[in-house]
């Protein structure tokens, strides 16, 4: 076990594990501040469609030989726009939808793999992601994302609490439903894009999602909810890479992990305090 740590001391004083760490930090945080009102407003499924209708972005890149990282924002944005458009022009349920784009992109991507036999691309990187090669600039990049994401939510925090606990109330006051609803869209895909570079297509949807839900279980009242999203994504990136570091583990799935130790802590918590209340 002492060996262990000192390995975890040495690892810290690199520059690389440096960078993955605040990276994780960064992602963790934005994903639980913005998963606090996807799981109320019941997007969790976006941000997991987004998630494996990425990698047809990565192969789009891959063909025109641009960089994967703008590549994807780019194909962020226009999934959430091409899901908006969609779903105001079709009775099909959210869903629906999303399962359509999600499969036929997916397909999309397979299909245009196979065209590239010269491609030597790492299909577990492009899965599970590589947080432990994070740049300085997407480091740049995801801090200012948790800024703006700050920003944006802190400046229109009355209209979106009322926007995810009561929508046609939210209408009623004057809230511009439409844009606040794909400004929100618009920015969780940004996030969910960036970090797929970092924790792949299957495991993004999981830091938007798990922390979150987590934190539902825990705080009643909804700043409390957003503050313990927030510190549980962040704090579960940390101890997920001491013990990606300790036991020589994958870092995404080491971050994911702990972030579902903590979802049963709470839920044993919650259980624990339910008991004591009969």
């Amino acid at each position: 076990m002492l060996e262990g740590w000192v390995r975890v001391v040495e690892l810290l004083q690199l520059p690389f594990m440096q960078r993955a760490m605040l990276g994780g930090i960064l992602t963790g945080m934005t994903g639980g501040l913005l998963g606090s009102f996807v799981i109320l407003r019941q997007l969790s499924f976006f941000s997991d469609a987004l998630g494996h209708s990425a990698l047809l972005g990565i192969v789009l890149g891959v063909l025109l030989g641009l960089n994967p990282s703008v590549v994807l924002m780019v194909f962020g944005v226009g999934f959430a726009l091409g899901v908006t458009f969609v779903l105001e022009r079709t009775q099909l349920s959210a869903d629906a939808v999303l399962n359509i784009i999600y499969s036929s992109s997916l397909a999309l991507a397979v299909i245009a793999l196979s065209l590239l036999p010269g491609y030597r691309g790492n299909l577990n990187q492009l899965l599970f992601g590589e947080i432990l090669g994070i740049s300085p600039a997407a480091l740049w990049t995801s801090g200012i994302l948790l800024l703006i994401s700050s920003a944006y939510v802190g400046l229109t925090l009355p209209s979106q609490m009322l926007l995810t606990l009561d929508e046609p109330l939210a209408r009623a006051r004057g809230v511009q439903v439409g844009w606040q609803k794909l400004a929100f869209v618009v920015l969780l895909a940004v996030v969910v894009a960036l970090a797929i570079r970092s924790v792949g297509v299957l495991l993004v949807s999981a830091f938007v999602v798990i922390p979150a839900s987590t934190a539902r279980l825990l705080g009643s009242r909804f700043t409390t909810y957003v503050l313990l999203a927030i510190g549980i994504g962040g704090l579960s990136a940390v101890l997920g890479m001491i013990a990606s570091a300790t036991f020589n583990l994958p870092s995404g799935p080491s971050i994911v992990a702990t972030q579902l130790l903590f979802f049963l802590l709470a839920m044993a918590l919650k259980g624990v305090s339910q008991l004591l209340q009969l």
